[in-house]
This record gives structure tokens, C-alpha cells and sequence, in this order.
């Protein structure tokens, strides 16, 4: 025997302070992608049990929010135009890229919206 014993003085796995830290940031990480989909769920169910309305508008702003992009990815943008009702409110909605490319600043018709989701605005000639 030589005197040593095969274990002694030698941890077996990773410092207890970095498992503290990695359970941590995994639990930091976790909550925030079930809090995102709680969310998203909560406000699907919202639009989806609100009515739809039908209302006359008036389009007073569009906007565009470019994100992404960074080293080999593309970039995405997502597309909003704000609208103006007959008593002076205004809302705003993302819509798709095809329907913003349609509407201009002034278009006037009616908008049909359910929540907080633009369904659709039907421009008066």
C-alpha cells in the first residue's frame, strides 16, 4: 500500500457554488419561456372571446420594427399601422406585410378588428 486512499481529498463533481449558479440561470431561463407562452395564451383566449367589430377609420400612421439580422441571420420586420375612430381614439395593430404594402396614410374605410388582432380594413374609393 502505498498510503493513499483511492477518494481522499478529491471532490467528485462540480463546486456546489457552480451548480447553485447553473440551476439558477436553467430556472431564470425556464420561467421566462413559460411566463412567453402563458402570455401568448392568455391573450389568444382574450381576442378570441371578444367580439368582432366593425368600425369606421381613418389610417393616420404606419411604422415598420426591423429586428434580427446579426452575423449570418436575416433580419425580420414586423409591420403596424395605427388607426383613428370617428371619436377621436386610436389604436394600433401589427398586421402582415402584403396588407401594409396596400394601405396608405389617410385611407379611409372599416376596420374589423377582434381584441387586440386586425382581421381586416376594407378602404372606402
Amino acid at each position: 500500500m502505498n498510503g493513499f486512499s483511492g477518494d481522499a481529498g478529491i471532490s467528485n463533481g462540480p463546486p456546489a457554488i457552480f451548480m447553485i449558479f447553473f440551476v439558477g440561470i436553467a430556472a431564470v431561463v425556464i420561467g421566462g419561456i413559460v411566463f412567453s407562452v402563458a402570455k401568448g395564451v392568455g391573450t389568444w383566449s382574450q381576442n378570441n372571446a371578444s367580439p368582432i367589430l366593425t368600425r369606421p377609420a381613418r389610417i393616420v400612421a404606419k411604422r415598420t420594427n426591423v429586428w434580427g439580422g446579426s452575423g449570418e441571420s436575416s433580419a425580420s420586420t414586423d409591420y403596424y399601422v395605427t388607426f383613428q375612430f370617428e371619436d377621436n381614439s386610436r389604436e394600433e395593430f401589427q398586421i402582415k406585410d402584403a396588407q401594409f404594402g396596400l394601405m396608405a396614410e389617410g385611407d379611409q374605410g372599416e376596420l374589423e378588428s377582434q381584441g387586440t388582432r386586425f382581421l381586416d380594413f376594407r378602404r372606402r374609393i
